[in-house]
């Protein structure tokens, strides 16, 4: 009898499926105990790949309840990729769907955010611009043009004090989280990402240029927030080297 893929697969990422049966080594016998050995490995390894992912996630919901939620997201969803660095995107949304963990509100913009420092770090490198650039290009001209911002920015908004939690347990001695919105940017200078919190207005003036808008539009965008500070904003994505180009729009 012939296996079928989704079969084996199917058991291979349930530890409480009974073995597909047919299974033969390459000498005809039996295989059934090496298919345990082998589909216990496996779990074993995407769970370490998923904890490597989101340590924090995995901090705040306790080894053995992350066992158990990564059983069930890597039976959701096995990989698709044979590269680890890609498994995992899912898990934001999963985790806001998933019983045990639905109600921990902050618990998926949490994991966004880790998705997205490992997402900054294996995005394209991309040469910033020189900084004088800003300085020679005449305002009429600046403000009509758009401004493209490096692969490896990301921009996260949560209603939940997601930067506080993250550095409350990642970074000795970091301050207790208090209840507040936040907005985030993971900007990434060489290899190493960093969630840098965004003052009033940022966020808005990020997305904005994010989306094509040009910049006098990304500013009257942002300027919606009245401590809006266009000098640190420029300066802070400049010191990141998070600008690569500036162009008319066509």
């Amino acid at each position: 009898m012939t296996v079928s893929q989704s079969d084996f697969r199917a058991a291979l990422l349930d530890p409480k499926a009974q073995r597909p049966s047919g299974l033969s080594d390459g000498k005809g016998d039996n295989a059934g105990r090496r298919f345990d050995v082998y589909r216990n490995n496996v779990a074993v390894s995407l769970t370490e790949a998923l904890e490597t992912a989101f340590p924090v996630v995995a901090k705040l919901v306790g080894t053995q309840n992350f066992k158990t939620l990564a059983g069930a997201f890597l039976r959701a969803h096995p990989p698709a990729s044979p590269l680890m660095m890609f498994y995992g995107s899912e898990l934001p949304a999963f985790i806001a769907a998933f019983p045990p963990t639905r109600e921990i509100g902050y618990l998926p913009d949490v994991a966004r955010l880790e998705l997205a420092l490992r997402q900054s770090y294996h995005a394209a490198d991309a040469q910033p611009i020189n900084p004088a650039v800003l300085e020679t290009t005449p305002t009429e001209t600046l403000m009509a043009s758009r401004v493209g911002l490096a692969p490896s920015l990301r921009l996260i908004r949560s209603p939940w004090p997601i930067h506080a939690i993250w550095r409350f347990n990642m970074v000795e001695g970091a301050a207790k989280p208090e209840m507040a919105a936040e907005d985030i940017a993971v900007l990434r200078m060489e290899f190493d990402p960093e969630p840098v919190l965004l003052g009033p207005g940022m966020a808005d003036f990020v997305e904005a240029l994010t989306n094509g808008r040009a910049l006098g539009e990304a500013v009257e965008s942002a300027s919606l927030s009245p401590d809006f500070d266009l000098g640190r904003t420029l300066a802070l994505l400049l010191a990141h080297e998070c600008i690569i180009s500036i162009g008319e729009m066509t």
